[in-house]
C-alpha cells in the first residue's frame, strides 16, 4: 500500500491514473477504521481499479465544544487494517495543507442538511461537504463509498454530487453492526462497559419503529413515538431526536407511502451515538 502524505501527490497519481484509464475507488474516512469502513474498502477493491482511502480528521464538521481534540486517533493501526483489507493508498493530508490563511470558500448545503443532525449541530454539514467536495477533486474518483449509518450525511453529499456535476458515482453500502446491533461507529470507543451494554437499546428503538411501520402504521407521529417508548425504557440515553422522515427529500409528512426512514440520534454519557434504519421500499432507492 502506497501512502501519500501531500495534495499535490495525490493530484499527480489522480491524473496519471484517469490518463491510462484506471478506474478509482475511494473511500473517505476520518480514521480510527472499523469494519464498516473496511467493507467499503473491500467494496471498492471488489469493484476493480485503484482503492484510494483518505484519513483526515475534519477540524470544520466540529462545533467549539465538541469533540476535535479527543477525536480516537490511531494511525498505525489504521494502516494496518487498511493493508490487510486490500488498499492501494492511504492519502494524508494536514488542516494546514488542507485550509492554509488564505482559505475563505464554504461549499453550503440546501434543506437536506437542515434538520436531524444540521439542527443539533450548525455548521455541520458545511464542513463535510467542504472537504468531501475538495477530497474529490483531488482523488478524482470514478466511485466513492459512504455508509448508510450516517444517513443524512449521505443524501446531502449525493445532492452535491448532482447540484455541482462531479463526475462520479455516490455508493451508499449497508450499515456493519455488532452481534446485538448497535451500529459501528469510531465514537464507540468512548464508551464505558456499562454504557456499551445499554447501546444497543438505540438500535430496538429503530427497531420498534421498523416493526409498527410493517404491521401497517404509516403516521409519522405514531411512529416516531413508538421508538420514542422503547428507548424511554433502557432508561440510558438522553435523546437528542427520533423522527421518521422521507428517505428522499428528509421533509416531515404526516403519514409515509411505501417507505422512509427512521433517524435518531442520543447521547448515553458523553457520547453521541447515531443509527437509522430504512421503512419499506426505502432500502430499494438506497444509492
Amino acid at each position: 500500500m502506497r501512502r501519500v502524505e501531500s495534495i499535490a501527490e495525490m493530484r499527480e497519481l489522480a491524473r496519471g491514473w484517469r490518463a491510462q484509464k484506471t478506474w478509482i475507488g475511494f473511500v473517505p474516512t476520518m480514521g480510527a477504521l472499523h469494519a464498516g469502513h473496511l467493507s467499503l474498502v473491500r467494496q471498492a477493491k471488489r469493484d476493480g481499479g485503484v482503492a484510494v482511502v483518505s484519513i483526515f480528521v475534519n477540524p470544520l464538521q466540529f462545533g467549539p465544544n465538541e469533540d476535535f481534540t479527543r477525536y480516537p486517533r490511531d494511525f498505525a493501526g489504521d494502516a494496518a487494517r487498511l493493508e490487510e483489507a486490500g488498499a492501494d493508498v492511504l492519502f494524508t493530508t494536514t488542516p494546514e495543507e488542507m485550509y492554509p490563511k488564505s482559505f475563505q470558500t464554504h461549499v453550503v448545503p440546501g434543506l437536506l442538511a437542515e434538520p436531524l443532525c444540521g439542527a443539533s449541530r450548525p455548521g455541520h454539514f458545511r464542513g463535510v461537504t467542504t472537504v468531501v467536495a475538495k477530497l474529490f477533486h483531488f482523488v478524482a474518483p470514478h466511485q466513492a463509498y459512504f455508509g448508510q449509518k450516517d444517513f443524512q450525511q449521505a443524501r446531502v453529499l449525493q445532492q452535491m454530487v448532482d447540484d455541482l456535476g462531479f463526475d462520479l458515482v455516490l455508493r451508499i453500502l449497508p450499515t456493519v453492526r455488532e452481534a446485538d446491533g448497535l451500529a459501528l461507529s469510531s465514537r464507540n470507543h468512548y464508551l464505558t462497559a456499562v454504557e456499551r451494554a445499554a447501546a444497543p437499546a438505540l438500535h430496538g428503538a429503530l427497531q420498534a419503529v421498523r416493526e409498527a411501520f410493517d404491521r401497517g402504521e404509516r403516521a409519522t407521529a405514531r411512529l416516531a413515538a413508538a421508538g420514542r417508548e422503547r428507548l424511554a425504557r433502557s432508561g440510558a440515553f438522553r435523546l437528542d431526536y427520533l423522527e421518521v422522515r422521507d428517505d428522499a427529500t428528509l421533509a416531515l409528512p404526516e403519514r409515509l407511502a411505501d417507505g422512509g426512514v427512521a433517524a435518531a440520534a442520543a447521547f448515553l454519557g458523553k457520547t453521541r451515538l447515531i443509527d437509522n434504519v430504512l421503512l419499506g421500499d426505502a432500502a430499494r432507492r438506497l444509492g
